[in-house]
């Protein structure tokens, strides 16, 4: 039988202080017992004379009648493949009307590291549907790749629409998205609800929500549990595992607040000193295993406060993943969706499951065509507006107008839409076709010809 202790001697913001504790460990399971009911939390700090409790809950509420039992057990998350084609609340407790969940085991939330010796090179195609990742930021199977946004932006739609059609090449693969929502509203949590029940994309999925008015210290364990529920059905139960965390600075403005309710020297713009290495055991948590079937592939989602790339947490997170997909605001402005823009976006494992045996032959030297021009286009444009489109010559006049047709017919497909990797790059050879085939100088001549033929073939 635990222990119970009623030496509470503060309460400070989510934490608690606990005076004269014997064994108990860091991460521990925590219940407190108030006339309210009981309150569960976790050990965040433990010496001699006191241990500091974070508590999931508010702690309105909690006084120094009330009774601290320590449960000598850390934080775990039950798992079972029947998680699939469920929601649950921040904590891992269903939100749905569904069965009771009866799990397989219990695990540690915190997970284990992958050892680096036996991690497994990421290099096969997943396709999203969406032609700008796709074609020219390519997601292969065990990368991590986040997508940068800002606030306002349609980054929840760009991440639903993934999460709908997301899916791996080959005839036996299993495919399994877990979605985390850290801090959203009662709004958003309601159209991620509809939205997975509506086009059926729940039943491969198992979706958490943290709401906005849920306490902070819950944000953080939020993304924990889904990523252990995704390593159990990857490394477990052979699925290709997709997991969509959404909104990274959500959680990142939680381990800012617990930290400065525990009075931490604070680091670049509050933020604590450690949200680098906190961040890194989230992020490390992908990856394939070598000799394990299935995988864990992320895409974490953040949204950068006041458009600012160069903000601490978009800019750790940039040392820690393998590239960004970047949310435009120009583009959003203009009605293109999804505003992906590709300029400052980067799939770093891109080259690593792109072309002959992974998508396409041409799939490489399109996607570099297709960058040069456009950023080429962008240029123009910068000139334009100081010298008008007079000045242009008839080679610029064609970039300009591919710059243009590019945004349209490329970039804007809309939210609904699923393009297969053949039918996106068949929408960027028609777009390639508007130049004369001598100026595609960084496609090779025999992909050019067969494939340009081909085009006019199908017209």
């Amino acid at each position: 039988m635990q222990q119970e202790y009623q030496t509470i001697n503060e309460v400070s913001g989510p934490l608690v202080f606990v005076e004269k504790t014997e064994n108990v460990a860091y991460g521990d399971i925590v219940e407190i017992e108030t006339p309210d009911g009981v309150k569960k939390g976790e050990v965040l700090e433990t010496s001699k004379d006191v241990v500091v409790v974070q508590c999931y809950e508010e702690t309105r509420g909690i006084g120094q009648d009330a009774s601290v039992r320590f449960m000598n057990e850390n934080v775990k998350m039950p798992v079972t493949e029947d998680l699939l084609g469920r929601i649950l609340d921040g904590t891992g407790e269903p939100l749905d009307d569904g069965p009771e969940i009866i799990p397989e085991e219990e695990r540690d939330i915190v997970g284990e590291a992958i050892n680096p010796s036996s991690r497994e090179l990421p290099e096969d195609f997943i396709q999203t549907g969406v032609s700008t990742i796709d074609v020219m930021n390519t997601l292969v199977r065990g990368q991590k790749l986040p997508i940068f946004s800002g606030s306002g932006l349609p980054h929840n739609e760009l991440a639903m629409q993934i999460a709908r059609q997301a899916d791996v090449k080959g005839e036996n693969e299993e495919f399994a998205v877990v979605f985390a929502g850290m801090g959203i509203t009662e709004e958003e949590s309601r159209e991620f609800i509809e939205e997975f029940r509506e086009t059926g994309a729940l039943e491969r999925s198992v979706v958490f929500l943290n709401k906005a008015s849920d306490p902070a210290p819950e944000r953080i364990i939020t993304p924990r549990l889904a990523l252990t529920t995704a390593e159990y059905l990857a490394y477990d139960k052979g699925y290709e595992v997709l997991v969509i965390l959404t909104d990274m600075t959500n959680y990142a403005n939680a381990l800012r607040e617990v930290s400065a309710a525990r009075e931490e020297v604070p680091g670049r713009r509050g933020y604590p000193g450690y949200m680098y290495t906190d961040l890194a055991n989230i992020y490390e948590r992908a990856g394939i295993i070598e000799g394990e079937d299935g995988s864990v592939t992320q895409i974490p989602i953040l949204t950068m406060p006041n458009d600012d790339i160069t903000h601490p947490i978009p800019d750790l997170t940039g040392y820690i993943t393998e590239g960004q997909i970047v949310v435009d605001r120009d583009l959003d402005n203009q009605g293109v969706k999804p505003p992906v823009n590709v300029l400052p976006s980067l799939s770093r494992l891109m080259d690593n499951g792109v072309g002959e045996g992974f998508t396409r032959e041409d799939h490489p030297d399109v996607s570099d065509q297709l960058y040069a021009l456009y950023a080429e286009g962008e240029s123009l444009r910068d000139l334009v507006a100081i010298v008008g489109e007079d000045a242009l010559s008839d080679k610029d006049e064609k970039v300009l107008e591919f710059a243009r047709q590019y945004e349209k017919e490329f970039v804007n497909q809309g939210t609904r839409e699923n393009r297969t990797i053949e039918e996106s790059l068949s929408v960027a050879w028609d777009l390639l076709s508007i130049l004369p085939e001598d100026e595609l100088i960084r496609i090779d001549p025999e992909i050019r010809e067969k494939y340009l033929e081909s085009e006019e073939g199908n017209e």
